[in-house]
């Protein structure tokens, strides 16, 4: 029996209109009541995620946000941090000088906003979609003192693409790159994935990846896929986390969660 089900945000929970919809949403109420573990795995900051965490009842049932593609884990009843890690401020100086080097945007994150000296139409929609407000500064280096538990460059996808391979040469001994959408490079601590975070909470719960299922749409949710003993893609995912799921489901427009949660897990 599964006891615990992952689930991405965007393209996978929230549909196109950036909501959960409102069966998808009792289903997982229905769950969580009846013992079920319920955590969200985005490439979101903490902040972008509380919302969906409210409206889902994560605080009340005790669900679990796994945020900056896993940089931290965080219980959402007792607001512990069950794994955390970051970059330094020298580092996302380093990212800085080689986004400008490729001639890409980036952008860190504070608490509640993000710190950027580029304003494009993908860091206002990194902005829209997680709620936080943009901080834009003249002097990066001067403004980032702080950890950022990732950095995020922007760019035209086609282009980003050769842009990741460039990165990975340059920082994949020391950091982690990945795409969690085609015009999003995400770049984080060494091992720092959706699959290896929920590892970790794993073992802090006391559970067997078998017993778990994760669903996803994006590169960046090919890890836990993997990992969860039923991995399932969205309709809507990408070609890559298709052939290796498990199972596909149907869109996020379609209530493809509730179709999860019907079929494997007889709620």
């Amino acid at each position: 029996m599964y006891k615990i089900i992952v689930l991405d945000l965007d393209g996978t929970l929230m549909s196109s209109k950036n909501q959960i919809l409102p069966e998808t949403k009792k289903a997982l109420i229905r769950a969580q009541e009846r013992g079920i573990k319920v955590v969200l795995a985005s490439g979101r900051p903490t902040f972008g995620m509380v919302k969906a965490a409210k409206e889902l009842r994560l605080d009340e049932f005790g669900g679990f946000t796994l945020s900056y593609n896993g940089g931290r884990i965080i219980c959402a009843q007792s607001g512990d941090r069950i794994y955390d890690d970051s970059l330094t401020p020298e580092i996302a100086h380093e990212l800085y000088d080689l986004a400008k080097e490729m001639n890409i945007n980036i952008m860190a994150y504070e608490e509640e906003h993000i710190v950027t000296v580029d304003d494009d139409q993908w860091i206002q929609k990194e902005s829209f979609i997680n709620d936080m407000p943009i901080k834009k500064v003249e002097d990066f280096k001067t403004a980032v003192t702080f950890n950022t538990v990732k950095c995020l460059c922007t760019g035209e996808p086609d282009y980003l693409e050769g842009v990741e391979k460039k990165f990975q040469e340059r920082l994949g001994e020391r950091l982690s790159v990945m795409r969690s959408m085609p015009f999003f490079l995400e770049i984080m601590p060494q091992n720092i994935n959706k699959a290896y975070s929920l590892q970790k909470l794993c073992d802090h719960l006391g559970i067997d990846k078998s017993e778990m299922i994760a669903c996803g749409d994006g590169y960046n949710d090919l890890p836990m896929i993997e990992f969860a003993g039923l991995g399932v893609a969205m309709a809507n995912a990408v070609a890559e986390v298709k052939e290796r799921a498990n199972y596909i489901t149907k869109s996020n427009d379609e209530n493809g969660i509730l179709h999860v949660i019907e079929k494997f897990m007889a709620v």
